[in-house]
């Protein structure tokens, strides 16, 4: 008679993240595996938070006051006043729900709950997705218990916090995962080359004047193979309709596109921002790309997430200031006049991908309350084998999470 697995022992959980996209997607994606080992699992966010569609049916969210620490003096005090609050009132759920562990994502509505975390002595983990550590997580990474990041390299990553970091990755969602195997889309010489551009609530205006300029500027050759499909604000879509239509190159337009994964899994190639969830999705999936960072982004960070993806030869990055049509034009030309050269840096973005960010955080999370944290999963542990460039793979979404 073969032995069954011993059953996981259920725990309950606290996830805390603040209420942007980049923030939710890896909470919902953790959330998801924590559930599916039979877990209890409840989110804090705030109002913006709860709005954001994609939690995990059985996960129950809670709003919780919490302010920036910004805006003055009288804006601090504000923020100060909140987030008392929100500890408070997190603590109380703390006591209700005697969580093995609290994740935190980042974002002043996660600070209260781990506030609250560390005053009743529950271990915390805080996970970081961009390449340079945030505010909070800056905060509070020496009382952590661990520091989940999302590349080898972060920024501001404070010498308290040492002997802590456990290199996981980005979650994504499992839509996305279901792409990776999925070939590259075939790309020859005469083809069509289908490029998707998003860029972000705060970063599609530039986009939707810069771009459309920079396919102009192409050769005959390529102008004419182009297909694109981008994301602009409503008040945009006109101006870069009649862009499009005056140097004839075929664009289909819109403020939102339902079936993003379908879009980015039939592209050759991507333009836009380089937030934390676009970067974890390309490399998911192996889309080349053309990012051109949020110069306004906190610290910079946008510019910190392009660089390993850039460094390994998946991507190209502009600055915002050096951001023009003829730049733009000339990293096509370089990226995508031969099919070779697109090919290849789909495998090198591809090969920069983690797709198993969610169920190594899963791993990690269960390591307080009764595990023995894993070594596996810890910074230097040994590479995967890398996949030949014929297996890699590539298609999926991307999010909108331009901060």
């Amino acid at each position: 008679m073969s032995k069954q697995a011993a059953p996981r022992a259920t725990r309950h959980y606290i996830l805390a993240a603040g209420g942007t996209g980049g923030h939710m997607i890896p909470a919902f994606a953790l959330a998801s595996e924590l559930i599916a080992r039979g877990h209890k699992v409840a989110l804090v966010t705030d109002t913006r938070g709860e709005a954001i569609p994609g939690k995990p049916a059985g996960m129950e969210a809670y709003v919780l006051p919490a302010g920036r620490m910004d805006g003055g003096v009288l804006g601090k005090l504000r923020g100060l006043n909140a987030i008392r609050k929100g500890r408070r009132m997190a603590l109380r759920l703390i006591r209700e729900m005697e969580p093995a562990c609290v994740v935190g994502f980042g974002g002043y509505p996660a600070m209260p709950t781990l506030l609250a975390a560390r005053a009743a002595g529950v271990p915390f983990v805080i996970h970081e997705q961009n390449a340079v550590l945030g505010r909070v997580n800056r905060y509070l990474a020496g009382s952590a218990a661990a520091v989940a990041t999302a590349y080898e390299r972060i920024d501001r990553m404070p010498a308290k916090a040492a002997g802590k970091i456990h290199l996981i990755g980005n979650p994504v969602r499992e839509e996305v995962l279901a792409l990776r195997d999925q070939a590259f889309p075939p790309f020859l010489k005469d083809g069509l080359l289908r490029v998707l551009v998003t860029g972000g609530s705060q970063g599609a205006r530039i986009l939707s004047r810069v771009v459309p300029a920079g396919f102009a500027a192409l050769p005959q050759d390529m102008r004419h193979r182009l297909q694109v499909t981008q994301q602009c604000r409503p008040e945009d879509i006109e101006a870069v309709r009649e862009s499009y239509a005056a140097s004839g190159i075929p664009a289909e337009l819109g403020t939102y596109f339902e079936d993003m994964a379908q879009r980015l899994a039939d592209a050759h190639l991507f333009v836009g921002r380089a937030g934390a969830s676009t970067i974890a999705e390309l490399t998911a999936v192996g889309r080349p790309a053309i990012l051109i960072p949020l110069a306004i982004a906190m610290d910079d960070h946008q510019t910190a997430n392009a660089r390993e993806m850039a460094e390994a030869g998946g991507a190209r990055a502009i600055p915002e200031p050096a951001f023009t049509a003829e730049a733009l034009a000339e990293q096509m030309l370089a990226m995508a006049e031969e099919p070779e050269t697109l090919a290849n840096a789909a495998h090198r973005s591809w090969i920069c991908g983690r797709p198993d960010a969610a169920r190594d955080l899963a791993d990690l999370v269960e390591g307080f309350g009764g595990t023995p944290l894993m070594d596996v999963i810890k910074v230097g542990r040994t590479a995967p084998a890398k996949t030949t460039a014929a297996a890699a793979p590539a298609s999926s979404k991307v999010a909108e999470d331009a901060k």
